[in-house]
């Protein structure tokens, strides 16, 4: 089985997962339902990218015989480094938000800051203790099932989708954040339009949440408003 199809593989187990985790974390820490990230799917393709390095990391270090708390500081070290890549990407391309960490103390950006930078850490050490036996496991079970690769396909041409048509919606955004001169946060502003649909009593969709009974362009005039207060 070739490296291309076994990263191709953690990396659809990281993006699936990854959006379970950050839904289970925006319902505890925000106490809401919100679809996380820049795509509509049930996915995140940073997490996916996560695993993949984490996996990396595991397989290349433990060969080299590192110490674990090494490669623990070395995973918690690459996860800030995709958040800061992942984040600075967006704020060029888009000049949209897609978190923001500028109340936590000594954030660079709002993008990373010391905080997420231990939680990454410590994931990376429940990673490297707890999941990656785990890893193995579904790789092995992989390369001898490897007719799965088909779902592999339809996975990331779905995501393909998904990139078109979240692109089209993120190009609204940033035209009206440009001609507003205004920074747009974008879990903040679907987290507004869920507020907005319930006072409103109409029908919110977690999936499509700027795909509503008013178009985007309207919850924008509302956001731009909000945070003009």
């Amino acid at each position: 089985m070739s490296s291309f199809l076994v990263f191709v593989f953690i990396f659809f187990i990281g993006s699936i997962f990854g959006w379970i985790l950050e839904i289970f974390f925006r319902r505890i820490v925000h106490k809401k339902w919100v679809n996380p990230g820049f795509l509509v799917g049930p996915y995140l393709p940073i997490y996916g990218f996560g695993l993949c390095t984490l996996s990396y990391c595991y397989l290349i270090f433990n060969k080299l015989n590192f110490s674990p708390i090494i490669i623990i500081l070395v995973m918690g070290i690459f996860m800030t480094i995709i958040e800061l890549i992942g984040g600075l990407f967006f704020i060029k391309t888009t000049g949209v938000k897609l978190w923001d960490y500028s109340d936590q103390w000594g954030n660079f950006k709002g993008i990373i800051c010391p905080l997420f930078s231990f939680i990454w850490t410590i994931l990376g050490a429940v990673y490297y203790y707890f999941i990656a036996p785990h890893i193995i496991e579904a790789l092995i079970w992989f390369s001898n099932n490897l007719s799965f690769s088909f779902i592999l396909g339809i996975f990331f041409g779905v995501i393909i989708l998904d990139f078109v048509y979240s692109t089209k919606l993120i190009v609204k955004v940033r035209n009206f954040a440009k001609n507003n001169d205004l920074e747009v946060k974008y879990e903040e502003l679907k987290m507004q339009i869920k507020e907005r649909q319930s006072k409103l009593k109409e029908k919110y969709s977690f999936i499509f949440a700027f795909k509503q009974t008013s178009s985007l362009i309207e919850h924008l005039e509302k956001y731009k408003e909000q945070k003009g207060k």
